[in-house]
This record gives C-alpha cells, structure tokens and sequence, in this order.
C-alpha cells in the first residue's frame, strides 16, 4: 500500500460506521418507486364481504371465481396510486416474504355515503327489463341501482355500491421486480389491461447545449448577446419502444391516458423517450410492385409516434431510389 492509499484509508469512515450504514440501507424496505408484487384478498370490515382477491381459492370458495380471469401476484408501483393510500403505506419499508394486514377507511376507498345521491325519478326513464330492485341502471349518463319502483316512480342509489364501507387488507409481499424490461412491460399491462412487447435501444445524438463560460468560446466579448452561446456535444440517449398492436388502437385507457403513461415509462424505468412503433405489414396494395418492393412485410416501413404525438415513416432511402430507378 502506498503512502497515498494509507492517507485515503485514514480519511474514511470506521469500518464499523461502514458496516451500520450498509445495513441500514439493506433493511431500508420498500419505498417510492419500487415495483412489487403482492398477493391480498380484499374484504368489507362491516359485513366481511369480498370486495376483490388474487387468490383463485378464496374466489372459488366465495363462488365467484371467473374461468378467464388471471388470479396471482399482482404488481403494484408504490407511489404510484395503483392501490389505496393507507394499504400503500402499509407496504413501505416492508420485504419480500412480508405479511399484513391494513385498513382503507371509506373516504379514501370508494367515498362516504351520501344520502342525497338516492334520488327519485321517472320509471320512464328505465327500461321495462330493469325494471327491478338492484338493477343497474344509468339515468341521464349517471350509473345507479334502483331501490324500488311504484306506479311511474323509481328510487335509485347513485352512491357506489361499496360506498361509506371500510375495506381490510390482508397482503403478502411475493416479489420484486427488478428486470427493467419486465417492469416496463408489466406496467404497461396494468396501466391498459393488455400486454404489448417492448425494446430497448441507445444511441448517440447531437445536442445543443448552453456553455458554462460564453467568453471561452467566442473570440470577442463583445459578441455576447442576449442569445445564450452553445456548443454541439454528443449523448447517449436511451429510447424505449413499445411495439403496437391492432388492438391498441381501440384501448380506450392507451386513447386517453398515453400521455401520462409515456411520462411515468421516462420516469420509473429511467429513459430519455418512450416512442410507440407500428408496423406496416400486408401484402402489395394497388400501386403493386412498388409497394411490394419497399417492403410490404416485415421489413417494411415504419411509423414511430413519440409522446408528442408526431408520427415518423421511416423508409430505406436506397431502396427507394433503387424503385424509382426501376
């Protein structure tokens, strides 16, 4: 060891401080940001009714296990407002194998309820076929269950059926999700209730930047002006690709949230874009040749819609120029 790395081991921490802060970090548990799966079985305090489950067991013994539905962990990001606030801090600091139980209280789970959502109206505006009590009906583009119906007046209960109930939690953490790849496609999946692949790819790009010091770089002071002098400098730019499919087109959660799901993808899996790429496939169309020559299939051109919405065709400029030659 050199008189240089014996003065660099003087300065540092005991090794005993070292140690306590290292453990310190590993029992930190989980926080904000971390991608969890948890299995739980929701049920109302009051009445014990099942409100929701992961477990195919519990759902088959409570009679309302469905053939096609997907029971397991589910993955949750904390932070995220994937599950109730008081369940979510629950899991904070928590690890993988933990088990719990927690409350939601009504206001933060389906609301309070409000005796003057219960109103009276014209059985004129029900169908005959719901026409009776715990029906589902929708009045005037309001969701409500009618109570009860006499001559032409019906009453219905606009409140949420499990409005004003408390709902226990009983959880266990399964796993964490560290894979970044699995994580984007995983929240992709909770967030529009369909998996779609993903890509990821890193390449060098040009940017302007604002220099530090303007008088660097200019030969006369006096040049500096109100615009801010920059330089051209090279980055690696991570972008994350979500593959398209037919189906994403008519996802009604993709239509009105991709904004935000673009924005969340940049911030909890850690890349510079997110960028949609579809596919134009299909055989030659009615200019023949030509389309079928520029790559109809697979390999053929390719739009990229960014979070800002602009789409990009890409298509090979040599093979184009070699068609139009032809």
């Amino acid at each position: 060891m050199t008189d240089e790395n014996v003065a660099e081991a003087d300065d540092s921490e005991p090794a005993e401080d070292v140690a306590s802060d290292a453990e310190s970090e590993d029992t930190a548990g989980l926080g904000d940001g971390d991608f969890v799966e948890i299995e739980y079985t929701a049920r109302t305090v009051e009445d014990d009714a099942l409100v929701d489950t992961t477990s195919r067991e519990v759902a088959e013994e409570e009679g309302v296990a469905e053939d096609d539905h997907d029971y397991g962990p589910q993955m949750i990001v904390i932070g995220q407002g994937h599950i109730f606030p008081s369940i979510e801090e629950a899991l904070r600091g928590s690890e993988v194998g933990d088990e719990g139980t927690a409350v939601a209280p009504a206001e933060e789970a389906f609301g309070e309820y409000d005796d003057e959502q219960v109103r009276t109206v014209s059985a004129e505006k029900i169908p005959e076929d719901d026409r009776y009590p715990g029906a589902e009906v929708s009045i005037d583009g309001d969701q409500g269950y009618l109570e009860t119906i006499v001559g032409g007046r019906a009453r219905v209960d606009f409140n949420h059926p499990l409005a004003g109930a408390d709902i226990e939690y009983d959880y266990e953490i399964s796993d964490v999700v560290d894979d970044r790849e699995e994580r984007a496609e995983r929240f992709i999946e909770t967030a529009v209730g369909m998996p779609l692949d993903v890509e990821f790819e890193t390449a060098t790009v040009e940017e302007e930047r604002p220099v530090d010091d303007p008088e660097e770089h200019v030969d006369d002071a006096d040049e500096i002006g109100d615009e801010p002098v920059t330089e051209t400098v090279e980055t690696e730019q991570e972008t994350l690709f979500i593959e398209a499919t037919p189906q994403l087109a008519m996802n009604q959660q993709w239509m009105f949230q991709k904004q935000q799901i673009g924005q969340q993808l940049e911030d909890l899996i850690g890349v510079d874009r997110v960028v949609l790429r579809e596919e134009l496939g299909g055989g030659p169309g009615p200019m023949g040749g030509m389309m079928g020559g520029m790559g109809g299939g697979a390999g053929g051109p390719q739009v990229e819609v960014g979070d800002d919405g602009e789409a990009e065709l890409e298509i090979d400029a040599d093979d184009l120029a070699e068609e139009l030659e032809e």
